[in-house]
């Protein structure tokens, strides 16, 4: 019997010795191979795929693209946020960029990336309460296979950068109306103190001398003089008033008596309260304790409070102004209105830059912006109190010195 021999087979030898090069089982072989072959790529695609859908998410601005239509065909988590409505897929560019017009090709920057060109443009739109939102817009055209042409837009939320750059353009202005101010009245305050001087001269005089005193053409003399005399005081504390406002603050911190901060402001006011037929009534605890801050921050403060009040009001009305000491080591200032007062669902918003519930060209809705960092920075608060028509009532609270 011969000897059996151990012949070692690789997989080639086994394919051949099996028949599997020239049978229908070789052919079905190449069939798997290419089917695992597709399944791994497939699978690659798809890591890619959410790989890419992942960073497109993770972009904080808005990015849509839209196909050569100018219709939305993809987006990113961040849009629906921004564009509720104007991007959801299958949108025309219209409704986010040019709503009133059918096309815009000159200003759209959907339409000029769907003819080739790469654009910048900035755009506002309103919110559904009316605040202005602002938005920058980077829009390229992206070059398919298929040679149609599709758009690729962010859009990125400028809103607090536009606002802080508007609120700095308005505090400059303000600076510039202050100092022209400050000028003017410096130049009034120095031939109002002449006139006020001479006057009291005259009066000197005049009851010095019997003579005059004595003669009845002059009988009104004294008078005339004592009107004029107490009329130049009164503008004279004005301007003094006037110039403390304009006097640019240095950030000093020291002791402030509320009360007379509050007397400034009401020098400043009081004639446009006359006017109107507004009755200002003036509640201050006497000897008030002195708080630790910024005096002309603090001016500003209830000079906003105290304009506000007045505006709200129509016609005849009344104004309360009311300081108290509290037991907990604060003291709060009070100002009340018999205005307008404000709407409960506007009354969160009150303290946002540029909300303004005021006609065009009265405020453009930085007072009470300014006036709540202004208390913030001093460790106090502000609270308001309002009845749609029948006034409103913000207190000023802030902590005492400590000895």
């Amino acid at each position: 019997m011969a000897e059996a021999k151990r012949t070692k087979v690789d997989e080639p030898n086994l394919e051949r010795l099996l028949g599997l090069e020239s049978s229908k089982i070789g052919f079905y072989s190449e069939v798997k191979q290419k089917i695992n072959e597709l399944e791994a790529a497939n699978l690659e695609l798809r890591i890619k795929t959410g790989e890419l859908q992942a960073v497109f998410d993770a972009i904080s601005d808005s990015v849509v693209i839209y196909d050569h239509r100018g219709c939305v065909q993809h987006r990113n988590r961040v849009s629906p946020h921004l564009f509720p409505t104007e991007t959801t897929i299958g949108s025309c560019c219209k409704s986010l960029f040019h709503p009133d017009r059918d096309q815009a090709p000159e200003s759209c920057p959907v339409e000029l990336a769907l003819a080739g060109q790469d654009s910048q443009i900035s755009f506002s739109l309103a919110d559904r309460i009316g605040n202005n939102r602002y938005f920058d817009v980077t829009a390229t055209p992206i070059e398919d296979a298929n040679e149609e042409t599709r758009a690729l837009v962010f859009i990125r939320n400028v809103t607090d950068k536009r606002l802080n750059e508007l609120q700095l353009l308005q505090a400059e202005k303000l600076s510039s109306i202050g100092l022209l101010a400050a000028g003017v009245a410096h130049e009034i305050n120095n031939p109002l103190t002449s006139v006020a001087g001479y006057s009291e001269a005259l009066l000197r005089r005049f009851r010095d001398n019997e003579a005059l005193t004595s003669d009845p053409r002059l009988q009104d003399f004294k008078k005339y003089l004592e009107v004029i005399i107490r009329e130049s005081y009164r503008c004279k504390g004005i301007i003094d008033s006037l110039l403390s406002f304009s006097r640019k603050s240095e950030g000093a911190v020291g002791l402030v008596d509320i009360n007379e901060i509050l007397g400034e402001v009401l020098e400043l006011v009081r004639h446009r309260a006359r006017n109107e037929r507004i009755e200002i009534r003036e509640l201050f605890k006497a000897d008030l304790p002195m708080v630790k801050g910024d005096a002309s921050g603090l001016r500003q403060v209830f000079l906003n409070l105290t304009m506000n009040a007045l505006q709200s009001i129509e016609g005849p009305g009344n104004i309360e102004i009311a300081t108290v000491e509290h037991d907990d080591r604060t003291v709060s200032a009070t100002i009340s209105d018999s205005g307008c007062g404000i709407a409960p669902a506007m009354l969160e918003h009150i303290w946002d830059p540029f909300f303004t519930t005021k006609e065009v060209g009265k405020g453009i809705g930085l007072g009470l912006s300014v006036t709540y960092n202004i208390i913030k920075m001093h460790g106090g608060k502000v609270f308001v109190e309002s009845r749609h028509g029948e006034g409103s009532k913000f207190t000023v609270r802030l902590p005492i010195c400590q000895p």
